[in-house]
């Protein structure tokens, strides 16, 4: 039988004690471990979900892994690459690889009567995973493209359908500049719908139609692309599966036919990463905070209880018990004591991020955070390492504290008793 775990539970639920000067400080002690764990349930289920949901917005544009051509510089205006390409099969069976499909881009710039927007016309054929603007389409309907014909029909932002004052089943003019042409392409094409995903510098780029448009634009061959884009299944991963799709594509090289290279998401919007990548800072910072706090306060309520139960102490030691054992039962009260302030910290934190999640109470401005609304990610294994750190933390810290009972004689306590 273990002696301390017996004696600290008798002092857990002891009753009669509600008067008691312990257990008033035990009760703002355990108030702040719950509003300390509520607040880093809370910040991890934000800034996590922050960071997911910018995440899958920028790789919509653009997808993780990106195969161009070598001589293609950042700009959107590309070197072509044949899209019968010897090594798409087994970029397709690689692990770790979703998807892989063509795409083309041209610049330029969409005009009406009284407006000008310049953008980039995204063209993609018929094996083109829409479910990116699926999600985000919010009247209208996604351009219908066929491998037979060129469609007429594109997909632009709601922030230019409002600038340029157009409407879903309205033409618009887009004009073309090639280098080596004075004059202009134009290109007259039908609103099919709008998106929107808060993200103004894309949203105020990107408009999406035929691949085969950008061909007739370029004067491209129909088998003539700007690259391949690559999805994959694990973002933690895309450094890795990267390395495997260069490998492969340099496998598959033939001599005079156009070098290809790869290039991820992480590096065509190094700005966007890296402020995502500062969010974490902000994490551990509150992390750490918060469980100081929670680890203080236990540590004050551990000083009031060893002195409040100075005659236990010295009876037990009078009986014999060493200053570790008394340590101990001590330091497995304290333990009771940070669950149960927990437990309340798990309902409040858990509360709030399925509320929001459900609910979408709390709304933000999209201008300024790229969002409609607060997104929250709610993971089990984050609240369960939330949940371990904290009580590993709040006891490593009282440990030192429990080294009060030591000083505690058993002749002095028992007979000033």
């Amino acid at each position: 039988m273990n002696t301390e775990l017996f004696i600290s539970r008798r002092l857990f639920f002891e009753k009669g004690t509600n008067k008691s000067l312990s257990h008033r400080i035990i009760r703002i002690a355990l108030v702040g471990i719950a509003l300390g764990l509520a607040v880093m349930i809370i910040s991890v289920a934000v800034i996590t979900g922050f960071k997911s949901e910018i995440r899958n917005k920028v790789i919509g544009f653009g997808s993780h892994i990106q195969v161009v051509n070598f001589d293609s510089s950042n700009s959107y205006e590309t070197q072509p690459v044949s899209k019968k390409q010897p090594f798409l099969e087994e970029l397709q069976t690689l692990g770790g690889v979703k998807n892989v499909q063509v795409f083309a881009t041209k610049p330029g710039m969409i005009k009406t009567n009284e407006y000008i927007q310049g953008i980039v016309f995204k063209g993609v054929d018929s094996q083109y995973d829409w479910t990116f603007f699926r999600n985000n389409l919010i009247e209208g309907a996604l351009p219908v493209i066929s491998d037979s014909a060129r469609s007429d029909q594109i997909l632009i932002s709601e922030q230019v359908a409002e600038l340029l004052e157009v409407s879903v089943g309205e033409r618009v003019v887009l004009y073309f500049i090639n280098e080596d042409e004075s004059l202009p392409r134009l290109l007259q094409l039908t609103i099919s719908g709008f998106y929107r995903t808060s993200l103004e510098e894309f949203d105020n780029l990107f408009v999406m139609g035929d691949l085969q448009q950008v061909q007739r634009l370029n004067n491209w061959q129909n088998d003539l692309v700007s690259g391949f884009e690559v999805a994959i299944t694990d973002f933690d991963r895309i450094d890795a599966i990267e390395q495997v799709v260069r490998n492969t594509v340099l496998n598959y090289s033939v001599e005079n036919d156009a070098i290809l290279r790869t290039t991820n998401i992480t590096r065509e919007y190094p700005q966007i990463f890296d402020w995502l990548a500062i969010l974490d800072m902000n994490v551990w910072v509150i992390l750490i905070l918060m469980a100081l706090v929670a680890g203080f306060n236990m540590i004050s309520g551990l000083l009031v209880l060893i002195l409040e139960r100075s005659k236990m102490i010295g009876t037990l030691k009078a009986l014999g018990s060493a200053n570790w054992s008394i340590r101990k039962v001590f330091l497995y009260l304290s333990v009771f004591l940070t669950s149960r302030g927990m437990l309340w910290g798990n309902v409040v934190g858990i509360g709030f991020v399925i509320v929001q999640h459900y609910f979408e109470v709390i709304k933000l401005n999209p201008t300024l955070y790229y969002v409609d609304v607060v997104p929250v990610n709610f993971s089990f294994m984050y609240i369960l390492l939330l949940n371990i750190g904290t009580v590993a933390v709040t006891v490593l810290m009282l440990v030192v504290p429990s080294y009060l009972v030591s000083k505690i004689s058993p002749e002095k306590t028992i007979r000033f008793d």
